[in-house]
């Protein structure tokens, strides 16, 4: 059941002249509703742009010589539990159109913890639930604080959340460009790769600016499709996947088994950290752009909404999760900001998340069309992050904190592995991404050096 979501008076510069009833960034609001085909479209177009959906759970189970049903299995739970999160964020605890996926820090942390002697996959998910308990503990309010509203607090600064989400895109920015040209070993490398992904980028272009309002909200779609066409032509998609899919998955407890260590539960609570603080920021973009008031407490209740669905990841297997700039970019470019589309793209991935068939049929779909479409979105939102740090003033300490930030955060990924593996493991994981390492590099400066105090709002 969808709660109130409560809402600030818009002011005549937010909204479009003679309307009164929506910001002028959205033809649809947030809490307003979609025919149910419409709903059904734009939930699919979500469901495609997650594109680590699409990638993480494949190149794990390989990486750990995981059985073809074991890879269908991280596929199906990947996308139901990412649905389920999606749901709670829509309309039970943040109430914003919020889409939660895989998060590319927790793919890296499961392949680095996994393959240690003293780890393997069980340690790694059985630590990554308890680091979630954890996680989950510092987002409660208690007498009006926590944790995690302390971070909402200083996210509302301009400053941070802009380098935030900037950062956040230059941490998965390797599923983009890269992703779309792929490597020399690759089917399409070159010519195939870069055409079908041109021709999805035009497309998505083109529906998207000269499109009009109903067409606009299927550019993603349109573009996934033709780019997929013009990609089989030169090379032909196998359905064999398909067919050897089971049909449907039944979740299991702990499938690769359970263990606990200390120092895992700390890697994997600094990585739910750097997702906590990037979501945040992205919540705040989001309320902006909406003009919803988003109180740390609020800000709260969806960073818990994650830790739940972690709980549950790492008891049945999957990804932890982030908010999706690519999902981001979606709801700028359809102008649908309804909180009920995400709602749908939630039970479209519980749905496909329970059918393996179609999960595999979806997973067809190239890489490099994917990727070369992500690349467009993530651009919108990483130039969002830009538009966000125009409201900055910009003196000798902002320049102070957001430069150290950007060159710590994009020189981790930098460092020689030589260097690299002479460091302990939770040092290593920290440094390379960015979200991290420059995230908590701008709140620390902004916390010593900033002139004005976090924004004080009330909670509740």
């Amino acid at each position: 059941m969808a709660m109130p979501s409560r809402r600030v008076p818009e002011t005549p510069v937010a909204t479009p002249q003679g309307s009164g009833s929506k910001p002028a960034l959205f033809d649809v609001g947030f809490n307003e509703r979609l025919p149910f085909g419409q709903a059904v479209i734009l939930g699919l177009q979500n469901v495609f742009g997650m594109t680590g959906m699409f990638v993480f759970p494949g190149l794990l189970g390989r990486a750990f010589n995981l059985s073809p049903e074991q890879i269908a299995y991280l596929y199906g739970m990947s996308f139901a539990t990412c649905g389920i999160i999606t749901i709670l964020q829509s309309v039970l605890l943040l109430r914003l159109p919020i889409i939660q996926g895989p998060y590319a820090g927790n793919f890296a942390a499961l392949m680095a913890v996994g393959h240690l002697e003293s780890g393997g996959l069980g340690a790694a998910y059985g630590s990554l639930a308890i680091a979630a308990l954890i996680w989950c503990v510092l987002t409660v309010p208690i007498r009006g604080f926590s944790i995690a509203g302390l971070f909402a607090q200083y996210l509302r600064a301009p400053i941070i959340s802009g380098m935030i989400v900037i950062l956040t895109i230059v941490q998965i920015a390797n599923v983009a460009l890269p992703a779309w040209i792929g490597q020399p070993s690759s089917p399409g490398f070159g010519g195939v790769n870069l055409g079908a992904g041109s021709i999805a980028v035009a497309v998505l272009i083109a529906v998207t600016v000269w499109g009009g309002k109903i067409w606009r909200r299927g550019a993603v779609l349109f573009a996934l499709a033709i780019g997929s066409v013009v990609y089989a032509l030169f090379r032909p998609v196998s359905f064999a996947q398909v067919a050897s899919a089971p049909v449907l998955v039944t979740p299991q407890i702990f499938p690769f088994g359970f263990a606990v260590q200390a120092d895992l539960v700390a890697i994997f609570l600094l990585v739910l950290i750097a997702a906590g603080m990037g979501s945040m920021a992205m919540y705040q973009l989001v309320a902006d752009w909406g003009d919803e008031k988003l109180s740390p407490a609020r800000a709260s209740e969806g960073v818990l909404g994650v830790g739940l669905g972690t709980i549950l990841i790492g008891v049945v297997g999957g990804f932890s999760t982030i908010v999706y700039p690519d999902n981001i970019g979606l709801m700028r470019t359809t102008r649908v900001g309804s909180r009920y589309a995400t709602m749908a793209a939630g039970i479209l991935l519980i749905v496909l998340g329970g059918c393996v068939k179609f999960d595999m049929l979806l997973v067809l779909v190239p890489t490099p069309v994917l990727s070369a479409s992500a690349t467009l979105l993530f651009g919108i939102v990483f130039m969002q992050g830009v538009q966000m740090l125009g409201r900055v003033n910009w003196d000798d300490r902002a320049f102070i904190a957001a430069g150290l930030a950007i060159m710590v955060g994009i020189g981790g990924l930098f460092i020689p592995p030589d260097a690299l593996n002479q460091m302990p493991l939770w040092l290593r994981l920290v440094v390379q991404q960015p979200v991290i390492s420059g995230g908590l590099t701008v709140v620390i400066l902004y916390a010593l050096l900033g002139r004005e105090k976090p924004v004080q709002v009330k909670e509740g």
